[in-house]
């Protein structure tokens, strides 16, 4: 029992881990004695990734793939599991943002925002997967969003991507469970980083969400890590098909 939070021993792929919520639960992750194996589409932003890890005393290990391009993918996860060791724990956390009102959202950009929020996570998962199965043992954690549950205007496609891997989340979890796969979701709600700046700045938008957030702030991204924690350690083996909302009480208040 006293060692249900450690994740000594156990390797940990996330994607879109070069930078970002990624690199955090990257770093999170490997403090709780996980081996990372950092993934970006280049293997150059990889490695940089890397060597701020293993500068912090972190096992960690870079590899550059497209979360989007089948073929790489398969190579990828072949050379991984070859090379370094099997896979314990997928977190499916590289994501993009695209802003269009509505009607005048470009089809090419719809496409970009769901092959890589929604359908990368089927394709990485499902190869990933098939491994795990045959040890009868894994761990998968799916990124979601506030917007797995809530729309907002200009990000129609980011909503329902979002939506979309909160039901493929579930679905994962009534075919894996069988072979001792715990799949669960993690959806942040409002986080002060570098892509939400203009927005912390940003006086009226944030007196408007400390009124919407019955915690009355922004949330700080190292608050993510406890969450990726737990899900990937001992602690949730009978855990399953949840989508824990790191938001502050954000989805709770009317």
């Amino acid at each position: 029992m006293k060692n249900l939070f450690d994740l000594t021993g156990k390797r940990a792929l996330i994607t879109g881990s070069a930078q970002g919520i990624g690199y955090l639960l990257a770093r999170g992750l490997g403090e709780y004695g996980a081996e990372i194996i950092v993934n970006d589409i280049t293997q150059e932003r990889a490695d940089e990734a890397v060597a701020k890890l293993r500068a912090l005393d972190i096992n960690a290990s870079g590899c550059g793939f497209n979360v989007t391009a089948s073929a790489e993918i398969v190579a990828a996860i072949d050379d991984i599991e070859s090379r370094i060791g099997p896979i314990d724990i997928l977190i499916n956390n590289a994501g993009i943002q695209r802003r269009y009102p509505f009607v005048e959202f470009p089809e090419s950009e719809w496409d970009k925002v769901i092959d890589v929020n929604q359908k990368s996570v089927f394709l990485v998962s499902q190869q990933v997967a098939k491994r795990m199965m045959a040890r009868r043992n894994g761990k998968i954690i799916n990124i979601c969003s506030m917007q797995s549950e809530l729309g907002r205007e200009t990000i129609t496609p980011y909503a329902a991507s979002k939506g979309a891997v909160k039901m493929l989340t579930r679905g994962m979890c009534v075919e894996l469970a069988a072979y001792n796969i715990q799949v669960n979701g993690i959806a942040p709600g409002y986080f002060a980083t570098d892509m939400t700046k203009a927005l912390v700045e940003n006086k009226e938008f944030s007196d408007w969400l400390f009124k919407r957030t019955p915690a009355a702030r922004w949330g700080n991204p190292e608050e993510l890590i406890g969450a990726a924690v737990f899900l990937s350690t001992p602690a949730s083996d009978f855990v399953n098909g949840h989508i824990i909302f790191v938001d502050g009480g954000m989805l709770a208040a009317v």
